[in-house]
This record gives structure tokens, sequence and C-alpha cells, in this order.
């Protein structure tokens, strides 16, 4: 999941940041980082019992996006990430307002469809990815969804 968590990265930051100031090589670099930020911080709040803001990320059903911890310290990542890779910081910051949404929301729709392209986008394969053991917090996530 994680490859086609990094994938989809890629494609939503790509297709959002076509026309400003970042090249190709740095829009990339800048989705691999954005995506390993959220899949560290997804597996430190599971870990941490954080399942709520993870059900709540994750699940259209679940409270307002913008008012999750998870998202909130994703779009700050990204914004960091988007300067470093040599945007001004209001372009960073405006960049990271308008893109991180996208890419849950498109996160969202994956964990929630019900095609088998998408099988891979569950909550126990994020579990399965913490170190130790998970087995409560996947007994737990099972009904989130």
């Amino acid at each position: 999941m994680f490859d086609q968590l990094k994938d989809l990265a890629v494609k939503q930051l790509g297709e959002r940041m076509f026309n400003n100031s970042l090249g190709q090589n740095e829009t990339n670099e800048a989705a691999n980082e954005g995506s390993n930020f959220l899949m560290d911080l997804v597996k430190s709040k599971v870990a941490g019992g954080g399942l709520s803001q993870v059900q709540d990320l994750f699940s259209k059903g679940g409270a307002d996006v913008a008012n999750n911890g998870i998202f909130q310290e994703l779009q700050g990542k990204l914004g960091e990430i988007f300067q470093q890779k040599g945007m001004n910081a209001e372009e960073a910051q405006a960049e990271a307002a308008s893109t991180a949404p996208d890419f849950i929301n498109s996160i969202r729709e994956k964990f929630e469809s019900k095609e088998e392209q998408d099988s891979a986008f569950d909550l126990g394969a994020i579990t399965n990815m913490i170190p130790g053991n998970a087995g409560d917090a996947i007994n737990k996530l099972k009904n989130l969804f």
C-alpha cells in the first residue's frame, strides 16, 4: 500500500504543481517526502492510540478534514517541503493549502472504494507497518469502516 500511496501522491502533487515555480524533479521529491511524512505520521498515531484521527482522515463520514490534526500537520509539512524545494514562503503555504485537501480526498476515495484495484488501501495494511504487536490496533480498526 505504501507504494500505491506514494504513486498517488506523486500524481496529485504533479497535477497540482504543474504551473508553479518548481521543476519536475523537485515536484517528485516533494511528493515522495510528503507521502513518507504522512505514512510516518499515520503509523505514529495508530501506535499511540490516535485511531479516531486516522478514521476521520480516511473516512468521508469523519470530521471535516481541515479540523483533523494529521491533516494540519501534513499541510504544514508540505509547506515546509515546498519551500525547501525552492518556493518562496508565501507560495509554498498557498500551494500546501490547495494541494493537501485534494491529496487527502484522493486517499479517502481509495480507502472507501470497493473496486478491486483499490483493495490495497485498507487500515489493516497501515497497522501491519507498525513495528511490534499491532494486533490490538488491527482489531480496533476493523470496525472503523
